[in-house]
């Protein structure tokens, strides 16, 4: 699948984002920490300290890209990793990361929708997403099909961008992320449409409470955040309830 033109990030469709990340799949990995300044590293190590008590044996990374989530998980020592995502070529390079690690035979990869998870009710003791919500096409879908695959009482952690709030902080992130982040990511990956979508859909995404309450809605208890590196990252944190609300 190629990738070409703009994306409306309020818009998209699956196909759409599928092609997108196919196009810079290449390129993906080391962007993403080039442009962080492997800070990125660091916060998912974050995000998977908050499972430690929870020792979850079976993890679903949904929209786990080239894995970099699901392979963090593994310090946690699960049976079984499981990472789904839309785009093929991002899952490819997945799996030939994995095949080079300690342990990557625990971590399988399936191309799948957060919307449509091809998995029965109840099936894994914890779900994550680093930086993947933001892109699905139906946000609430594909919470409440984190809901539902998880075993009553699991945790959900997702990590994903969202803007700083104090004035200075925002105001540098705001002229990196629309001027500097397209034209560099852009020049590198050969796609700077990819690269004007990312700012374009952290501005739309609703964060912070705003999102803890939407997490309620997809069927999330004891919901939280934590803003790191001065707010341009969230992690968001929340345990699916021992009964479900009757609809």
């Amino acid at each position: 699948m190629s990738f070409s033109g703009n994306i409306v990030p309020g818009e998209k469709s699956t196909e759409q984002v599928a092609g997108m990340f196919n196009s810079i799949a290449g390129k993906y990995d080391f962007l993403n920490h080039f442009l962080s300044l492997h800070i990125d590293k660091i916060w998912r190590k974050k995000a998977i300290q908050f499972l430690r008590s929870s020792s979850p044996q079976k993890i679903l990374d949904i929209a786990t890209g080239t894995g970099d989530l699901a392979i963090a998980s593994l310090r946690l020592k699960p049976l079984k990793v499981v990472g789904i995502d839309i785009s093929e070529k991002m899952l490819q390079i997945g799996k030939e990361k994995v095949s080079k690690i300690p342990y990557g035979n625990k971590i399988e990869f399936v191309l799948a929708q957060a919307e449509k998870i091809p998995f029965e009710e109840n099936s894994f003791d914890a779900v994550i997403s680093g930086f993947g919500v933001r892109n699905f096409s139906d946000l609430k879908e594909g919470l409440r099909e984190a809901n539902r695959v998880l075993k009553p009482g699991g945790p959900l952690v997702i990590l994903e961008f969202s803007k700083p709030s104090s004035y200075v902080a925002g105001t540098l992130y705001k002229f990196y992320f629309s001027k500097i982040l397209p034209l560099l990511g852009g020049w590198i990956s050969g796609d700077r449409n990819a690269y004007v979508y990312l700012p374009q859909s952290v501005k739309i995404f609703p964060e912070g409470k705003e999102f803890l309450a939407i997490m309620r809605d997809a069927g999330f208890k004891e919901c939280s955040l934590q803003r790191l590196t001065f707010g341009i990252c969230t992690i968001y944190r929340g345990y699916k309830m021992l009964k479900q609300p009757m609809q």
